[in-house]
């Protein structure tokens, strides 16, 4: 039974859930939860939307702003394989079964030879507002939904992986021309668009220089 972040009220579906956020909470969304609002738009087939035209704006906005960023962020070129913005992911979770899942694992990244720090309030759930995957102060990833997906997990921390590329702090990294990137769990390469992450895992992100 999905709660609400923002007020505490409880629902019985996902879809009772997104609509309330789109009708009650449409300034206070982030990015990811925009997204699943407006997915669950397109696929209300009584054609009336949920999402109220202050929210429609709002994921507008952000679509423009991301695609600035994408085209001004610096050291990338051969940028086609790369997400537009990082809430763009091909695989999304199982949303209709948050909170049937409880697993931890840990996070390290290092980006040109700065360690990016997953303590910080950005990274937290109180900030992200994620109850898919989120940090809650204790340095380990906690993931409450099946179908997590590495890809997905980095998008709500603001951060794009696909395998070969890293979007970072405006700057998008490609591996092979601005940059030689690593995406392992486990030790192990993998995909961070089909890859799920599982209770345990070990994820490391190093972009370098080529």
């Amino acid at each position: 039974m999905p709660d609400c972040d923002y007020c505490g009220e409880s629902f019985d579906a996902e879809a009772a859930y997104l609509s309330h956020l789109g009708a009650e909470h449409a300034d206070e969304l982030g990015a990811i939860e925009q997204r699943q609002v407006a997915n669950a738009t397109d696929e209300d087939d009584s054609g009336v939307g949920v999402v109220p035209l202050a929210l429609a704006g709002a994921i507008l906005l952000a679509a423009v702003v991301g695609g600035y960023l994408f085209l001004a962020g610096g050291d990338g070129g051969g940028s086609g394989d790369l997400p537009q913005s990082v809430t763009q992911v091909a695989q999304e979770p199982q949303y209709n079964a948050a909170g049937d899942t409880h697993e931890h694992g840990q996070l390290s990244m290092t980006v040109m030879g700065s360690t990016v720090d997953f303590t910080q309030d950005q990274y937290q759930v109180g900030e992200t507002r994620n109850r898919h995957f989120h940090f809650e102060g204790d340095g380990r990833w906690h993931k409450h939904t099946p179908g997590v997906t590495l890809e997905y997990a980095m998008s709500t921390l603001d951060i794009g992986v696909q395998n070969g590329g890293v979007w970072y702090d405006g700057t998008r990294y490609v591996g092979g021309e601005s940059a030689s990137v690593s995406i392992t769990v486990n030790g192990e390469s993998v995909d961070p668009t089909s890859y799920v992450i599982r209770d345990g895992d070990e994820v490391s992100i190093t972009v370098t220089e080529s």
